[in-house]
């Protein structure tokens, strides 16, 4: 048995105007994520990792901006595409552990929704997948609410 790991980080900024969307839960708050996709760092992070733990690139290779396959695509659909290059390459997700860095919105109310979330679309048990929250300390632009950022480590196994 092969067993690989993946690292995976994502940031976007916080702007007016967009719907707030990580993992996979909208998020009632006044402002939301800028990108392409519906921008969730947190589902953007877990799929970076699990590219990565894989071999597979990074999401840029596989889900450019301008593509109109993915233009305000929700990232589960992306998330769901990457297990599929997973499974591919005789790999299946064995956990994932992830931290979601903002100053606001507080993400606790919401985590179990998430957990629900990534576990389905990665086949795998809720008690296998780790959705965790911090501040920057109101340090850099995440402190002063400017973006959110996330990070995800996976493991993988073939």
């Amino acid at each position: 048995m092969s067993i690989r790991v993946g690292i995976g980080y994502d940031v976007h900024p916080l702007v007016l105007g967009r719907r707030c969307v990580l993992g996979g839960v909208e998020i009632p708050y006044e402002k939301g994520l800028a990108g392409y996709s519906d921008a969730d760092v947190l589902l953007h992070a877990i799929s970076d990792a699990l590219l990565g733990a894989a071999g597979a690139g990074d999401l840029g290779r596989h889900f450019k901006v301008g593509d109109p396959r993915w233009n305000g695509v929700s990232s589960l659909t992306i998330l769901k595409e990457v297990v599929l290059i997973l499974k591919r390459k005789g790999y299946r997700v064995l956990n994932c552990d992830s931290v979601i860095i903002a100053e606001s919105p507080l993400i606790a109310p919401f985590v179990g929704e998430m957990l629900k979330n990534i576990s389905s679309h990665l086949g795998i048990e809720p008690e296998e997948v780790n959705v965790k929250g911090t501040t920057n300390e109101k340090m850099g632009f995440i402190g002063r609410g400017e973006g959110i950022a996330a990070q995800a480590v996976c493991l993988i196994s073939k």
